[in-house]
Formats: C-alpha cells, structure tokens, sequence
C-alpha cells in the first residue's frame, strides 16, 4: 500500500467517525501530517503536527521526562508515549493522537538503525468534550526499506496504518 492510499483510508475513517486526530513527529519530520493534508477536506479533523526533532522540543513542547530522553533514550516505547500523550493534552479538540519517534540513518548505531516506535493515545470525553482519562500505547517496529527518505516513508505509512486500525478497533470493540 502506498502513503497516499494510507492516508486516504484514515482520512475517510475519520470522517465517518467525526474523530480528530493531532500528530507528534521526530523522525518523519511532518511527513505524516503532511500526507494526510493533501487529502481534501481533512481540515476538519487534522488538527496538526508538532514536528519534535531534537530532544529539548520533545521536552519543553510535549513534556517528555528528560530522565526517558536520557535512559532509555528518545527512540524508545516509554518517549512514543509520551510524545502521543503530550500532544494529546496540548490539543483539547483532537480525539486521537500518533507519535513516532526513531533512527532512520545513515550513522545510526546498528542496534537502532532503521529502528522505530509508534506511538498512540486516545482520550475518553464526557458530554461537554472535557477529557477523563487518556489510554496510550507503542509498539516497535523494524523497517525494511533502505535509505532515508524511503524509511521515512514507510514510517509514516506505518503511524498512519496504526492509527487506522486503532480507530476501527475501538469503534467495532
């Protein structure tokens, strides 16, 4: 599947279920945003992107622990959550939110090229749209593709394929 027919999948996804999504990106570098606002009429339910590339934005920006950003370091499953979980609470409208945070190369250490984690948070809302609690989940996944700019691509079909499923998960559940 491409990363436009991925992004066209949760586009039409969202909108049937009127759900809002916001992004929190590092190594895609606003490439999932991005794709998902060339579909017409996401304006609606894209919320936005906080592009966090350096470990001082993830902290300051979304509240990532500088302790998790330290050990066990900001590719890891405790930083996705984080990062999904920040952005969640920065943006009181948005109903999901995916974070994605990894090692892309060249120059990466071998145990972490090519090494990433996707991030998602959901957030249950009473009658007047105020927020209770906030479930958040990542999972790590290995890419395949060589190359920068293809494993960022395939990164960002992977965060938006997940939030895809995520969303049909907890609405057929």
């Amino acid at each position: 599947m491409s990363l436009a027919t991925e992004a066209r999948r949760l586009a039409k996804l969202l909108t049937h279920r009127d759900a809002r999504v916001v992004f929190a990106e590092s190594c895609t570098a606003g490439l999932v945003s991005a794709s998902l606002a060339r579909v017409a009429g996401i304006s609606q339910y894209h919320c936005g992107s906080a592009v966090t590339y350096r470990n001082d934005s993830k902290h300051r920006w979304l509240g990532v622990s500088s302790a998790m950003l330290k050990r066990p370091g900001p590719v890891s499953k405790i930083v996705a959550c984080e990062m999904a979980e920040g952005i969640l609470r920065k943006t009181p409208e948005a109903d999901w939110a995916a974070s994605v945070t990894g090692h892309l190369g060249p120059n990466a250490p071998k145990r972490f090229d090519g090494l990433v984690y996707v991030g998602l948070a959901s957030g249950e809302r009473t009658a007047r749209r105020k927020r209770n609690a906030i479930e958040v989940n990542a999972t790590r996944h290995r890419l395949t593709s060589e190359g920068r700019d293809a494993r960022q691509r395939e990164a960002a079909e992977l965060v938006l394929a997940q939030l895809r499923l995520a969303i049909e998960a907890e609405s057929d559940g």
